[in-house]
């Protein structure tokens, strides 16, 4: 089914184009999610093969849950990295293998935050509820996030400087300056670049990838991508520090979500509804962390293969998910991912850190809201100086009949922003989603 929209016909139903090009589309939507979500477990120690598992099936599950109305991809959240940069931080550059279970345990309970607010929109509507969360707490709050993880990215780029510069730089010309797919894959372009680059001066250590080969077809070629080892673990402690994220990425939610209805015309927080999205997002993001992957996100990158390929049907992003499952079971290309350089990852991760920060002020501006009133000057100074303050200084531990519980600065800030904006006065804040379709 085609409809007439502008000068270009969009299509609501891709199987009229036939079943060769269905998995074009698919494999499309594939590479557009593909330079983020494995760039995640590479900044936090976590498995390639299990974050791309997790990525297609919190994908079907998002939309089983969805009634499949949503065209929607589930990716690796970078929201979270900071998270996992307080409770399992690397070690001399390897991952924290002790404490990376008990920051999944963390993503684990935010994904169950996403049901609580599934349910209190259900319950008493969104307006109620979102006036809990205006943008004067959330826009600070990704601000402080992108802010938190600069350093990481500075270290990182430090390794090789030429690398990461290269890096950089091809992300930025893809993104201004890129044509078709070159513009939707910036990140991953910028990877292969700087990876050739690599190759050409030494500066890829092949071992992992000989040492995965040599354990033959099975367990090398190809493999299970769940560990047990690497299952959720639950620490008070890391919960406290890990959910109140959740509170940005829920708003980061709703945007994405207008987002794509904008794109393809429908109101999808109208219909399939709000509550169902949510629903779908949390239950996405706890699945793949009680399993040791990622949290997980709606992605805005494919949002932009929708916008170029106008082909809206929801079954190419599940033939997306599929070929995310197929990959995941062959060790030797997850291994090839890990042989990327840390030079690399810094310069892909200075534009991403950066651009965390860039939303938050997007999400404020795009929001109007007015710092020329005091009371909201207070609440995002609050914010930023108690999220990036109390983080240089390892966040406040408090004990509780002899238990130690560490809140860390994104703790403490979403704690006392909400506080601030539900005691000061003039609080008008609305929330007002497009109205319902016909």
């Amino acid at each position: 089914m085609q409809r007439t929209s502008g000068k270009e016909a969009a299509i609501y139903d891709a199987k009229s184009l036939g079943l060769p090009k269905i998995l074009l589309l698919g494999l499309q939507h594939t590479f557009a999610m593909f330079g983020a979500t494995v760039l995640v477990p590479l900044l936090t120690g976590l498995d390639v093969s299990t974050t791309l598992l997790m990525a297609g099936l919190g994908t079907l599950l998002f939309h089983f849950v969805t009634k499949g109305k949503v065209p929607a991809f589930l990716g690796s959240s970078f929201a979270f990295l900071g998270g996992y940069a307080a409770v399992a931080p690397m070690i001399d550059g390897a991952p924290n293998t002790q404490m990376l279970p008990y920051a999944c345990g963390g993503v684990f309970a935010a994904g169950l935050l996403y049901l609580v607010m599934s349910g209190l929109i259900k319950a008493f509507g969104i307006n109620r509820v979102m006036r809990f969360f205006p943008p004067v707490v959330v826009g600070p709050m990704i601000i402080s996030i992108g802010l938190i993880l600069a350093p990481s990215a500075i270290n990182n780029c430090a390794t090789n400087w030429l690398l990461a510069l290269v890096a950089l730089a091809v992300i930025i010309v893809c993104n201004i300056w890129g044509k078709g797919m070159i513009k939707i894959i910036p990140i991953m372009m910028g990877i292969l670049v700087s990876y050739a680059v690599a190759l050409a001066t030494g500066a890829v250590d092949f071992s992992g990838v000989r040492e995965t080969a040599a354990q033959g077809v099975y367990g090398g070629i190809f493999a299970l991508p769940l560990h047990s080892s690497s299952f959720a673990k639950f620490d008070l402690s890391a919960v406290l520090t890990i959910m109140p994220i959740a509170l940005a990425t829920m708003m980061e939610h709703i945007g994405d979500i207008s987002a794509i209805g904008a794109t393809t015309g429908h109101n999808y927080i109208a219909n399939p509804g709000l509550h169902r999205t949510m629903l779908g997002d949390g239950l996405a993001t706890a699945l793949a962390a009680m399993f040791g992957g990622p949290a997980n996100t709606t992605y805005g990158e494919n949002t932009g293969v929708l916008v170029l390929s106008r082909v809206y049907d929801p079954l190419v992003v599940r033939i997306a998910a599929c070929f995310a499952i197929l990959l995941s079971f062959f060790p030797c290309f997850a291994e090839i991912i890990r042989s990327i350089p840390a030079g690399i990852i810094g310069g892909v991760s200075l534009m991403l850190y950066g651009m965390i920060s860039a939303i938050g002020v997007r999400n404020m501006v795009e929001s109007r809201v007015d710092l020329t009133k005091s009371r909201n000057l207070i609440i995002a100074a609050v914010i930023l100086v108690s999220a990036l303050g109390f983080n240089g200084i390892g966040g406040i531990t408090f004990y509780v009949r002899g238990y130690g519980i560490t809140l860390s600065g994104l703790a403490i800030a979403a704690i006392l922003g909400i506080l601030l904006n539900a005691l000061l006065p003039g609080n008008d804040y609305v929330f007002a989603p497009e109205a319902e379709e016909a």
